[in-house]
């Protein structure tokens, strides 16, 4: 993916970020009816004031992914501790999947974890998302289920760590 950048989200793609987040998850079915996700997932703008928010930009300039990360005990932090970095809200739009985008997205995150000298890389996700584990595992990640967790009734999130040291 010569003609993909991966940077920081600017303060005008926001709105548009948001709309992709959610078209990603929403085209994947990957959204709980009546928990408010899609709410969480179009705004952008909250992301990145209280994480660092990170998009993929073909080279075109059209926005073709995005991805969240998260410190320990900030905000969008559901499952990291000490030591480790956390990324959620991996999305790819329908029109982009299958160019490598989540992979460069989740590649990414594992450098931002390195240069912060993190020791593991840990993310949770649907149950349903085999896609995305796929992808996770083949990257080296591995289940963490001691870890999986329930943010509500009946929407299980099983978790998955990357060990860097």
């Amino acid at each position: 993916m010569s003609d993909l950048e991966i940077r920081p989200a600017r303060p005008e793609e926001l709105t548009a970020v948001g709309e992709l987040t959610l078209a990603a998850y929403s085209a994947d079915r990957n959204l709980v009816d009546g928990v408010g996700y899609a709410t969480e997932l179009l705004d952008a703008a909250r992301r990145a004031e209280l994480a660092e928010l990170l998009v993929a930009v073909d080279g075109d300039g059209t926005l073709v992914g995005t991805v969240t990360i998260a410190r320990p005990g900030t905000p969008f932090a559901e499952l990291s501790r000490e030591g480790e970095l956390e990324f959620r809200m991996l999305g790819v739009p329908p029109s982009a999947t299958g160019r490598g985008i989540g992979e460069a997205l989740t590649r990414a995150v594992i450098a931002r974890a390195r240069e912060l000298g993190a020791d593991r890389v840990v993310l949770c996700s649907l149950e349903t998302m085999t896609r995305a584990h796929r992808l996770y595992e083949r990257l080296g990640f591995v289940r963490l289920p001691e870890r999986d967790w329930e943010p509500h009734p009946g929407v299980t999130l099983i978790a998955y760590r990357l060990e860097l040291t």
